[in-house]
């Protein structure tokens, strides 16, 4: 039988955390992190299938059912504080981790900052942050200044229905998705508003960082993971379109690598089954 969710929160020192737990305690400890603008049920299609792992998926800050950070408070470090001290408050020492697009690259910082505390580390379409050179941080920076500025003026929309809602998220996401995964995040996504639905989404998660990685802070963290590492690449998904990237990839000899057909979200997609097969002997391989 597929294994059930049940919903859990975390009420750290900062921040109310809620997310989704599938499997039972003395299974592999494992921290589910997902994209940009998604939550907790991107796992829906894979987490059931995953036996002998207990899976505690979050919504990260700003997103799902969880509260929003202070003003300015969404580095991808301080994503990636707030995940340990989940795990410092599930009395996890040691972890694994499986992350998704922004959740990939939130575990590549954790698994290369405190490699002696994860297991294993499974990201699917996501590894390595957008960088930029040093040069380019006064401009980075101004963006980020004149974009804080604007923010009060802009308003969320209303939807007067969850399926236009549905609509606007296959129409509008920066990613093509397909209705039904598009339907299982924002079913968590939506709040009721003014008679109709709005996003559940803190607005400060749509401005653009204030600052990035180099690329040689970025492949740092990632040439420091000592931990066994998994990556699900999607043929048709985000880092497709980026060669060079790929190629960075391909030239970590440690990590471990599986091409899927499929889109960014093919692990919520008909590719789910593939992808969860691929997850489930990494982790078996933990135990």
């Amino acid at each position: 039988m597929p294994i059930s969710s049940h919903e859990i929160r975390f009420s750290l020192p900062h921040i109310e955390i809620a997310g989704k737990v599938w499997g039972e305690p003395g299974g592999l400890p494992v921290i589910g992190l997902h994209g940009w603008l998604d939550n907790a049920a991107t796992f829906d299609r894979i987490a059931p299938a995953l036996e002998g792992v207990h899976l505690v998926a979050l919504d990260l800050p700003g997103h799902g059912l969880s509260g929003h950070m202070p003003a300015t408070g969404y580095s991808l470090w301080q994503q990636a504080a707030t995940v340990l001290q989940v795990a410092e408050d599930l009395g996890w020492e040691r972890f694994a981790l499986l992350g998704h697009s922004m959740g990939a690259i939130i575990s590549g910082v954790l698994a290369g900052s405190l490699p002696e505390r994860i297991i294993g580390a499974a990201m699917i379409d996501g590894l390595m942050p957008f960088t930029s050179e040093a040069d380019d941080a006064p401009r980075q920076m101004a963006r980020f200044f004149n974009s804080t500025l604007q923010l009060g003026s802009k308003r969320k929309p209303v939807y007067d229905s969850v399926e236009k809602a549905v609509s606007a998220r296959v129409l509008g996401g920066t990613t093509p998705i397909s209705r039904d995964a598009a339907a299982a995040l924002v079913e968590r996504g939506l709040m009721p508003h003014d008679g109709g639905w709005t996003w559940r989404t803190d607005p400060q998660l749509m401005l653009p960082s204030p600052l990035r990685f180099t690329q040689r802070h970025a492949t740092s963290f990632i040439e420091n993971i000592s931990a066994p590492t998994c990556v699900v690449l999607a043929n048709q998904g985000v880092m497709h379109k980026h060669p060079e990237v790929l190629a960075r990839i391909d030239a970590f000899e440690h990590l471990q690598r599986h091409r899927v057909d499929g889109g960014h979200h093919l692990h919520l997609e008909e590719s789910a089954g593939e992808v969860a097969a691929i997850l489930k002997d990494f982790y078996t391989s933990l135990s």
